[in-house]
């Protein structure tokens, strides 16, 4: 075998702020032509080691650094950024913070152009990364009105652009519609095949499976727990940490303990519904940029007591547009949104909020304070809360999202991950009666959104939920109505086993049945319900039913 183009011995790193080292004693190799996927929970140290690898530490991120690296056999240390970009492109996990241009065509040419490249081979290499990825579409679109998952398909032809022989993806699935991350996986496998050397992060592990991946890196309180076969992985990994197959966990978690069984929101009962005035009411909404002038077509639909609404759909097709209607930051074209039976065109964004807590898709559009503390604190000092109701208010939200004890650290130092939580607990923290949010699970493991998710839904002061999502096992667990946008206009709404039943209709709406779904639509008769897959190997036991 041929020398390996990444070469990393006894690599350890500490940030400057930090009493613990990030990652410790890091060691391994990886070739040209091998997908090396690195999984693990949210910050076990996974960007911390792309980011040594991309040479931002200690460039960039300052702290302790100790080890060895060697990219295509040259030593990192001594090598400047900009060659060492020539060398590993990176895509990083939140796109917000890697698009620089104003347009997509200048976006990809930002790196050609820091190579000083002639005009006439940018334009080629422009058009053939777009090409390869199949958004040659956009090239000439604005990128401030991309979807976050056109976004993330721009930051990786402006990389491909490039032609590194190493590439790092960190959560590259994170922000794609199912058919999309499909395409990508795809796309990584033909590059991986064609001879580049890939290190993928993604806590999506089912999905890149798919890939074929050549080994994994399990990752665990910054030190490597396996590295080998797919197949060894499942021996030494926790299905309730790192979400597996569906018929891996159902075959597990026979042997365990039942879960136990969660309340739903108070008012889903059998029509309760029917004879209450709703929320939230959209009537024939329609809206428009002044580029893409059809992004809702005439959608009315109504958010009730008690639903769990889980909005599906592909990259583009409005559904992030739709929430910001209902929250105030844009209003309709034509047609009306009712918040409590007033027009959203008569309340302010604060008004709207005392009623509807809305989590963005990217946390760096929500997170500015020195502390975690006081950007939760901050909403309910807005809405007037008493003192003492806004340090319990606060304390209960970072226990819902697994960060107690990060009262006093920045939020913008934390991974990504955990930037997620806190602006999901900023929310929480101001008791909204609905709670709307924008890709809850990106850069979160299993075991943490499972537990905050199942945390939320139980919450007394919450009377209806909704949700975006690309993870279809999460609007299988938690909904209790499924939303489908398509092309700007609302092409399905009902029950989970109703919407996603029909094979066909999924694909043409670039959605992707999933082994949990397989699985739920088999054991339809016996469940009677959608149900995740480990309840689903205690179908006999009390409760689990009726649940």
């Amino acid at each position: 075998m041929s020398y390996p183009l990444v070469w990393v011995n006894d690599l350890t790193f500490r940030y400057r702020d930090r009493a613990q080292p990030a990652i410790q004693d890091i060691t391994f190799e990886a070739h040209a032509g091998e997908l090396l996927l690195i999984a693990g929970a949210s910050g076990c140290g996974k960007t911390t080691l792309l980011r040594c690898l991309n040479g931002l530490i200690p460039r960039s991120y300052k702290g302790e650094l100790k080890g060895e690296i060697r990219l295509d056999g040259k030593p990192i240390a001594p090598l400047p950024l900009s060659r060492i970009s020539q060398i590993v492109g990176t895509v990083l996990q939140d796109p917000e913070r890697q698009i620089l241009g104003t347009r997509v065509r200048n976006e990809v040419a930002f790196g050609l152009e820091n190579l000083g490249l002639p005009r006439e081979e940018m334009l080629q290499r422009i058009d053939e990364a777009l090409c390869y990825l199949g958004i040659r579409h956009l090239r000439d679109r604005e990128t401030f009105y991309l979807s976050g998952g056109e976004k993330q398909k721009v930051a990786l032809a402006g990389v491909l652009a490039m032609r590194p022989k190493i590439l790092l993806l960190d959560e590259p699935l994170a922000s794609l519609d199912p058919a999309s991350a499909q395409e990508t996986l795809r796309i990584v496998r033909q590059m991986v095949d064609e001879g580049m050397c890939v290190l993928m992060v993604e806590h999506r592990v089912e999905d890149v499976l798919k890939a074929r991946p050549d080994r994994v890196m399990l990752l665990e309180e910054g030190r490597i727990r396996y590295l080998g076969d797919v197949a060894g992985l499942y021996e030494v990994v926790n299905y309730r940490e790192i979400k597996l197959p569906a018929l891996e966990i159902l075959k597990r978690a026979r042997h365990d303990p039942p879960l136990p069984v969660l309340r739903v929101l108070p008012s889903v009962r059998s029509g309760a519904n029917n004879d209450r005035a709703p929320l939230v009411r959209f009537e024939r909404v329609s809206f428009g940029y002044e580029t893409k002038p059809d992004v809702l077509r005439e959608v009315s639909f109504e958010i009730h007591r008690g639903d769990v609404i889980a909005i599906l759909g592909a990259n583009g097709a409005g559904k992030t547009t739709l929430v910001k209607q209902a929250i105030g930051l844009l209003k309709p074209t034509s047609g009306r949104v009712l918040v409590n039976g007033v027009d959203t065109r008569q309340l302010s964004v604060a008004e709207i909020a005392r009623t509807l807590g809305y989590v963005f898709q990217s946390p760096s559009h929500m997170l500015f304070a020195p502390t975690v503390y006081e950007e939760l604190a901050f909403g309910p000092r807005n809405l007037e809360h008493p003192p003492d109701q806004i340090e319990k208010e606060v304390r209960e939200a970072l226990e819902i999202v697994n960060l107690s004890g990060k009262e006093k650290e920045p939020p913008l130092a934390l991974s990504f991950g955990q930037q997620k939580r806190v602006s999901i607990a900023a929310i929480l923290s101001m008791r909204s009666r609905i709670l709307i949010m924008d890709e809850p699970t990106a850069g979160q493991d299993y075991r943490n959104y499972m537990e905050f998710m199942d945390a939320i839904v139980q919450l007394p002061n919450i009377e209806a939920i909704l949700f975006i999502t690309h993870d279809l096992d999460l609007a299988i667990t938690y909904a209790n109505r499924i939303v489908v946008m398509s092309e700007g206009r609302l092409v399905a709404d009902g029950a989970p086993q109703e919407v996603l039943g029909d094979a066909e209709r999924l694909h043409q709406w670039r959605l992707v049945p999933t082994s949990l779904l397989r699985l739920n639509l088999e054991m339809l008769p016996a469940s009677g319900k959608f149900l995740r897959a480990e309840a689903l190997a205690h179908l006999d036991s009390p409760g689990v039913r009726e649940g």
